[in-house]
């Protein structure tokens, strides 16, 4: 089994983490629109899931959503359309009594947000070496995958948050890539959940609960993403992760990280399961080699249920966040 070491392909893909990369779409991709190629439940043939009022129907819902994951998205889907208004990123500061310093962070509302409704919140957290714009440039098209998708239907309103995750009060910015460094992005579990999260809430019109509020993420953001899920269930009823480093689970040897998580304890309590967990990860991702096949292989000796995303060509950057956006988009307060 491949072990996650500090290496220079390790080294070089970390700048594809901050900024999402590059890389261009392979031409040997399948069809866009192509089905998943591995999934972790059985297709119950519904095309859209639907609201009930139990949480055990709910929890069998995660079956349901499983018709709807796709490998690659339809042609088009990130491009914008003529006639469509998106929104743009506002850039905020809030003040992080964990940290004890001024963080920045990103929110995109509605384009047409008012007070006199509330809007479910995603939070969406960066990668290594990145902050709060890395993941909202035009690479990774948030808003312009979004707004498409709410004009066909398949997509709820909703604000998304990108937050700037690397939480310390020594250490303003990520300085190697070491055992103290993602210490300090673990931590941003206390910030969110002390400051970041009710400063969203007093700013904004929010609808509050686990069942209007979801939390996904790339890299190091999709590990951190993951942990805050099964750490605060409470919070979240949509978890996600694309191409999450590792690090969640333990890894023997490791220099970077002994494991966030036993993983035993990547599992729920039966009131706790959240609605939608899905893990997107590429098959051609050398950053982060075999860890989200971990993380899946945890789940499965669990008896956790879950919804698994494979791609198989694109890279860690843009190309397996679009994706994994698209699909998680569509999943998510229907």
């Amino acid at each position: 089994m491949k072990r996650y070491y500090i290496s220079a392909m390790l080294c070089a893909a970390v700048m594809a983490v901050s900024g999402c990369g590059k890389a261009e779409e392979s031409s040997s991709m399948p069809e866009p629109g192509t089905s998943a190629s591995q999934t972790e439940t059985a297709p119950t043939g519904s095309s859209q899931p639907q609201d009930t009022s139990s949480k055990t129907e709910e929890v069998n819902d995660m079956k349901k959503f499983e018709s709807l994951i796709v490998e690659l998205p339809p042609e088009g889907y990130d491009q914008v359309k003529e006639g469509v208004s998106y929104p743009k990123f506002q850039k905020l500061k809030y003040y992080s009594t964990t940290a004890e310093r001024d963080s920045n962070v990103n929110v995109l509302l509605p384009e047409d947000y008012t007070e006199d409704k509330e809007y479910p919140v995603l939070y969406l957290l960066h990668g290594f070496y990145g902050n709060e714009d890395s993941l909202a440039d035009k690479a990774n098209a948030v808003s312009v995958i979004l707004t498409n998708l709410q004009q066909s239907g398949e997509a709820e309103e909703m604000i998304v948050v990108l937050p700037y995750i690397y939480c310390s009060k020594d250490m303003p910015y990520v300085t190697a890539m070491d055992l103290e460094n993602s210490l300090n992005y673990d931590n941003f579990i206390n910030d969110l959940t002390t400051d970041l999260m009710p400063f969203i809430e007093s700013s904004f019109s929010v609808a509050k609960g686990r069942e209007n509020t979801a939390i996904t993420g790339f890299s190091m953001g999709g590990r951190e993403a993951l942990f805050i899920g099964f750490s605060r269930p409470d919070l979240f009823d949509y978890i996600g992760g694309v191409c999450p480093a590792p690090g969640l689970i333990e890894i023997p040897n490791s220099p970077m990280h002994p494991g966030q998580l036993d993983k035993s304890q990547l599992r729920f309590d039966e009131d706790k399961k959240p609605r939608v967990l899905l893990i997107s990860s590429s098959k051609a991702d050398g950053v982060v080699t075999d860890a989200p096949d971990s993380y899946r292989a945890a789940l499965t000796e669990n008896g956790e249920p879950f919804l698994s995303h494979v791609l198989n060509y694109t890279g860690h950057d843009h190309t397996s966040v679009k994706p994994h956006l698209y699909n998680y988009f569509r999943l998510l307060f229907r």
